[in-house]
C-alpha cells in the first residue's frame, strides 16, 4: 500500500509532462503556422499548361513567356544564352519578352525566382493554330491510308499540342491540362489530321520546326468561339452574353440534374441492368418492354430529350416472317451507330462495332435464328460522349429479306441502362463565348505564326449572318493575340449529301459564299475542297490534301512563297445575248477541264425569271469560259456548284486546284 505522500510527487511528474506537451504542441503549432504563411506568402513560379518541354517558340517575333508567382516577385527568364528580367504584378502575373530567335533547337529554358522551373528540349520555328469543329478535331487514325501515315509520322520536329475541351462562363487564365509531345507513330494517331498533314506539309518545304495547338470541338458554332468583348457589340447575340454572365451555373446543373432524372423516369441508373451476368436479358425474344419509352431512329437520343445523357441505351424492334422468309439468311442493315454497339436478334448476338460512330452496321442473320411470327431485334448501344444512338439515313435502315427491303426504321423501343452524367454543365453552343473563354484565351499571348480553320457546317443553316460573324471572329482573335493581321486560313466546306438532279437554292453554298467573302480581309486565305467530300457522310476521309492545301496558302500568305495556293476564283462576267462569258482569276498556268471528254459540269443559267437551268460550258482561254443554254435565250445570272453537293463540277487550274463555287446574282438566298 502507498503512503499518501507519494501523490504530490506524482502529481508534479503529470503537471510537468503536462508543461512539456503543451509546450511541445505550441512550438510545432507555431512551426506549421510558419510554414503555412510561408507557403502562401511565398508562392512558387507557375507556368500555363501551355508552356512545357517539347514546346516550339515562334521565331521572328519577342517571344513571350508568362506566368505566376507572388506579388512583387522578382522572375528571371532564360533561353539561349540570354536572360531577360521582370517582376510579378500586384495580382502574381508576371510576363517577360525573349528577344527575337532563329529556328532552331533544342534548347532548355530555365525561369528563376523563388523556386526554379526548367524546360526541355525547346525549339524556336514555326507555330499554328488549329481549330473549328469536328473535320479539324477528326483524327489522323480515322483517315485515309491511317496505318501508313501513322508508321511514317516520325518527325521529332513537328510538336503536338491538344488543348482539352471545356467550356467558362468567363475568360480562363489556363486550361486544364495538356503537354507539348514530339510527333511520333505513338502520338500522332489521335492528333487533329488537318493540323497534322498541315503541318507535315510546312515542315517539308521549310525544314523548320513546326508547333502545332490542337484547340477544337465537333458541332460547335462560330460565335462560341468569339470573346466577350466583340459578342457584346453583336445585334444577334449579345443578349444571350447577358443570359450567360448572370446565370448560375450550379442552380444551372441541378436543374439540368432534375430534367434527366425525369426524362429518365426516376434515379440515375448506374449498372446496366439490360446484361445479368453474361445473360442480355433485355434482347430476348420474350421480354416485356411495354413500360419502355418509343424513340425514332434514325435519329440521336439528344435529338430526342435526352440530353446531356452518356452511357448505355437499348433498342427493341419487332420484326414479323412468315413461313418462307424464315429458309434463308437475312442482312440486317441498321445505319449508323454513335459510339459502340451489341447486335441480337431474337437474343443472339449477331454482331458488334466498338468505336466506329459513322460506319453503317451492317450484320447477318443466320437462318436458324428465325421464327416465323414475331421475331426481335435489340441492339445495344455504348456511348461515350456527345451525341449518341442509331443515326444516319433512313434508306439506309432495313432488313434485307432475299430481294426485298423491309423497312424498320421509325419507332423503336428504347430505354438507357446505364447514364454518365457527372458533368453534367452548359454545352458549347448554348451561349456565344463559351469556347473563346475556356480554349482561346488561355493560350494568349503565346506567339503564333497564324490560325487554320475548319468550320461552317453548323452555322451553315445561317449562312447570310455568317458573313458578319466568320470576319467578326478572325478580327476578334486578331486584336487579343496583339500581333497585327496574322494569316487566318481557313477550308471551305466540302462536296456533302446526295448530288440534286435540278440546279436549285443551298444553304451550304451560301455558306461557302460567306466563307469567299472573308477573303476580302487581308492574310486570309481559302483550302477548296469541293471536289474531295463524301456524299454520305459529313466527314471526308482525305485529310491529306486538305492539309495539302491549307498549306499551300501559308507558303503564298505567311511566307511569301511562289506557289499557286488557289484554284480558279470568279472574277467578272459579261452577258452577250445567249451566252455568259466568265472571267477568272487564280488561274495559274491556265483552265483546265478534268474530264476526258472536255466536257465542263456544274454550270447554271437562268433569265429574268430568276429559274436556273443546266447549261453547257466551255473553256475558250487559260482564264475564261463561255456558258450557254437552249432554255436561256437570254441569260442574267451564272451560278457554278451552287448546291449542298454540286457532284462532279471538273473546271480546275492546270495546278490540279478545282475552281471555287460561285454565283454572279445577289438574289435572296433561304438562309437571310
Amino acid at each position: 500500500m502507498h503512503s499518501t505522500s507519494s501523490f504530490p510527487k506524482f502529481n508534479s511528474f503529470e503537471s510537468t509532462l503536462k508543461r512539456k506537451v503543451m509546450k511541445r504542441f505550441k512550438y510545432l503549432w507555431f512551426l506549421s503556422a510558419l510554414i503555412w504563411i510561408s507557403s502562401n506568402a511565398f508562392g512558387e513560379i507557375t507556368l500555363p499548361k501551355i508552356f512545357s518541354s517539347n514546346m516550339v517558340l515562334q521565331q521572328g517575333m519577342e517571344i513571350p513567356v508568362w506566368g505566376w508567382a507572388d506579388a512583387g516577385e522578382r522572375v528571371t527568364v532564360s533561353f539561349n544564352d540570354v536572360t531577360v528580367r521582370t517582376r510579378t504584378t500586384k495580382n502574381g502575373k508576371w510576363i517577360a519578352g525573349l528577344p527575337v530567335q532563329k529556328a532552331g533547337g533544342p534548347y532548355t529554358m530555365i525561369i528563376k525566382g523563388k523556386n526554379t522551373v526548367e524546360l526541355t528540349n525547346v525549339m524556336v520555328g514555326e507555330v499554328w493554330i488549329a481549330s473549328g469543329q469536328s473535320n479539324m478535331e477528326w483524327q489522323v487514325t480515322n483517315s485515309n491510308n491511317a496505318d501508313e501515315e501513322i508508321a511514317s509520322a516520325s518527325y521529332p520536329n513537328i510538336r503536338l499540342f491538344t488543348v482539352p475541351k471545356a467550356v467558362a462562363q468567363s475568360p480562363q487564365e489556363d486550361i486544364s491540362s495538356g503537354e507539348w509531345v514530339e510527333c511520333s507513330p505513338e502520338t500522332v494517331a489521335g492528333f487533329s489530321a488537318v493540323a497534322y498533314f498541315f503541318g507535315r506539309n510546312l515542315h517539308q518545304e521549310l525544314d523548320v520546326p513546326i508547333g502545332l495547338i490542337h484547340t477544337s470541338w465537333g458541332g460547335t458554332v462560330a460565335e462560341t468561339w468569339i470573346s466577350p468583348r466583340t459578342i457584346s457589340e453583336d445585334p444577334d447575340f449579345k443578349e444571350r452574353l447577358v443570359d450567360l454572365q448572370q446565370m448560375d451555373l450550379n442552380a444551372y446543373r441541378q436543374t439540368k440534374m432534375e430534367q434527366i432524372r425525369k426524362v429518365l423516369g426516376g434515379e440515375i441508373p448506374r449498372e446496366d441492368a439490360g446484361i445479368e451476368g453474361n445473360e442480355p436479358v433485355w434482347a430476348g425474344l420474350d421480354f416485356n418492354d411495354e413500360s419502355w419509352r418509343n424513340i425514332k431512329t434514325p435519329m440521336y437520343w439528344e435529338n430526342q430529350g435526352y440530353i446531356d445523357i452518356d452511357g448505355i441505351g437499348w433498342y427493341r424492334k419487332n420484326v414479323k416472317l412468315n413461313e418462307e422468309q424464315t429458309n434463308a439468311n437475312l442482312t440486317l442493315h441498321l445505319g449508323k451507330i454513335d459510339d459502340s454497339d451489341i447486335t441480337f436478334f431474337n437474343g443472339i448476338e449477331i454482331g458488334k462495332t466498338e468505336g466506329k460512330y459513322d460506319e453503317e452496321r451492317v450484320y447477318t442473320i443466320d437462318k436458324k435464328y428465325l421464327k416465323p411470327g414475331k421475331n426481335v431485334i435489340a441492339v445495344r448501344v455504348h456511348d461515350t460522349g456527345g451525341n449518341g444512338g442509331i443515326w444516319g439515313d433512313p434508306t439506309n435502315q432495313f432488313l434485307a429479306i432475299g430481294n426485298e427491303k423491309e423497312d424498320i426504321s421509325g419507332e423503336w423501343k428504347f430505354r438507357i441502362s446505364r447514364a454518365e452524367v457527372a458533368e453534367v454543365n452548359v454545352g458549347p453552343n448554348s451561349y456565344p463565348t463559351l469556347l473563346f473563354n475556356a480554349m482561346i484565351h488561355p493560350l494568349l499571348p503565346y506567339g503564333i505564326q497564324g490560325a487554320i480553320w475548319y468550320q461552317g457546317e453548323s452555322n451553315a443553316g445561317r449562312a447570310k449572318q455568317y458573313q458578319r460573324v466568320f470576319p467578326s471572329l478572325i478580327n476578334d482573335w486578331r486584336m487579343h493575340w496583339n500581333q497585327g493581321d496574322f494569316p487566318f486560313l481557313f477550308v471551305q466546306l466540302a462536296n456533302y449529301t446526295e448530288a440534286t438532279g435540278q440546279p436549285g437554292e443551298s444553304d451550304w453554298a451560301e455558306l461557302r459564299e460567306a466563307q469567299t467573302k472573308t477573303l476580302e480581309l487581308p492574310n486570309t486565305g481559302m483550302a477548296l475542297s469541293i471536289d474531295i467530300g463524301e456524299a454520305g457522310d459529313i466527314h471526308p476521309r482525305n485529310k491529306q490534301d486538305v492539309g495539302k492545301r491549307l498549306a499551300l496558302n501559308a507558303l503564298k500568305i505567311a511566307y511569301e512563297k511562289d506557289v499557286v495556293h488557289s484554284g480558279p476564283m470568279y472574277d467578272s462576267v459579261e452577258f452577250k445575248g445567249y451566252r455568259a462569258a466568265v472571267s477568272f482569276s487564280e488561274t495559274g498556268s491556265g483552265l483546265k477541264v478534268a474530264d476526258k471528254y472536255g466536257y465542263l459540269k456544274g454550270f447554271a443559267l437562268a433569265g429574268a425569271d430568276r429559274k436556273f437551268h443546266w447549261a453547257k460550258a466551255e473553256v475558250v482561254n487559260e482564264n475564261s469560259v463561255v456558258v450557254y443554254s437552249e432554255d436561256v435565250p437570254n441569260p442574267v445570272a451564272v451560278r457554278y456548284g451552287w448546291a449542298n453537293n454540286p457532284d462532279d463540277v471538273n473546271l480546275y487550274n492546270e495546278e490540279g486546284l478545282p475552281a471555287n463555287p460561285f454565283r454572279t446574282d445577289n438574289w435572296p438566298g433561304i438562309t437571310k
